[in-house]
């Protein structure tokens, strides 16, 4: 007991000085180093909305049609109207037909005008009327054809620069998707299901407008209508059959192309219009008599309706269009007034370029094939 009496000093001894000799020495708390301060980026002042310009200061406002421009714009609004037009659309059909003033005066106060990039390409368009037979005889040697039943789409199919408006059109050769045949190979073949029979020019056309009326002898009137194309890309050759000197530069009008496909109907008219891989099929349907549907599913306003780039615009979309400084002889010299997106098509792609419906019928189709104008577009949006 002693000996643990006089260890337990010792002890707690030793461990004072143990601790005293491993207590670190007390040293002053540096003061921290200044953080230097964020550079933020001086506010910029917000830009203003997008409001764009009354539509009075519109190139060739002053001279438009406004009561017909209104009744386009009605048109547009019975399609499935845009959220962003919904309210004005409603304002439209409460307010019904207007003269002239008073449609103006509706129109100022219920739209502006946006800018839409900068210079770009009218066309026109038409439905026509073409002669037909439903059995091959004399000059009426081409077949128009349904889709056929080996067009497929290939499920994997990726869009590329070369080819526009390709959906992936193909068909299946020992269970791989291949691209659908051209023009050529096409008509190489025969079809077994012909729907009818036409001149080979007026075929041609059909296929660049993608619908048409059919005219029998006996009368009656069928309606082509677009069901398919082989995917390929659309070419014009307006510019090749320049080039070879079959045409004069400023003579490339479609009147003017479609009467040299005529007077050499055969291999040589073949091969021109064979420079365009692009082939359309079609359906038959009885015709109603009102104007060709574009692909927004409503019939087209003549002189109102545009076909557009649907990867740049809405379907139902208002527009003004400018149209002037024409390329071809005999055309118009200017085309302004409202317009409603409609309808697309193979040959119509970018920002600032509309394909103008003309309407149906020869008169409309000789005025369609001249225009060729520089292009300035606007957008209308509500006020």
């Amino acid at each position: 007991m002693a000996l643990i009496r006089f260890l337990i000093p010792v002890l707690g001894a030793a461990l004072l000085l143990s601790a005293c000799e491993t207590t670190a020495p007390v040293r002053p708390t540096p003061k921290p180093t200044p953080v230097p301060p964020i550079e933020r980026p001086t506010p910029q002042p917000s830009r203003p909305p997008l409001t764009g310009i009354a539509l009075s200061e519109l190139p060739g406002w002053q001279a438009e049609d406004h009561a017909a421009a209104l009744a386009a714009v009605a048109t547009s609004c019975r399609a499935k109207p845009l959220p962003q037009l919904a309210e004005a659309c409603a304002k439209v059909r409460a307010a019904g037909a207007l003269g002239g003033p008073a449609a103006r005066t509706f129109l100022e106060q219920t739209f502006r005008a946006v800018p839409v990039g900068g210079e770009g390409l009218l066309t026109a368009y038409f439905s026509p009327q073409y002669e037909a037979r439903f059995s091959r005889t004399g000059e009426f040697t081409a077949v128009v054809r349904p889709r056929p039943a080996d067009l497929v789409f290939d499920p994997a199919f990726v869009a590329t620069p070369d080819r526009p408006g390709w959906k992936g059109e193909a068909r299946q050769v020992d269970g791989e998707f291949v691209p659908y045949p051209d023009r050529a190979a096409i008509e190489a073949t025969e079809e077994v299901q012909p729907l009818a029979w036409m001149r080979p020019e007026d075929l041609f056309f059909l296929q660049i407008q993608g619908s048409g009326v059919l005219v029998l002898p006996d009368g009656r009137r069928k309606r082509a209508v677009f069901a398919a194309t082989n995917g390929q890309p659309f070419k014009g050759i307006a510019t090749p059959m320049r080039d070879q000197g079959l045409l004069e530069g400023s003579n490339t009008s479609g009147d003017a192309i479609r009467g040299w496909l005529a007077e050499h109907r055969g291999p040589q008219a073949d091969a021109i219009m064979q420079l365009n891989p692009r082939y359309v099929f079609f359906r038959m349907e009885d015709d109603d008599g009102r104007e060709a549907t574009g692909a927004a599913g409503v019939p087209l306003p003549a002189g109102r309706g545009i076909a557009v780039d649907p990867g740049f615009h809405d379907y139902g979309a208002l527009y003004w269009i400018d149209g002037r400084a024409p390329s071809l002889a005999g055309a118009f010299p200017r085309y302004s007034r409202l317009v409603t997106a409609l309808d697309t098509g193979g040959a119509i792609r970018g920002q600032v370029r509309a394909d103008l419906y003309i309407g149906s019928g020869d008169t409309a189709g000789r005025e369609a094939g001249r225009v060729k104008h520089a292009l300035h577009l606007w957008r209308l949006i509500p006020r």
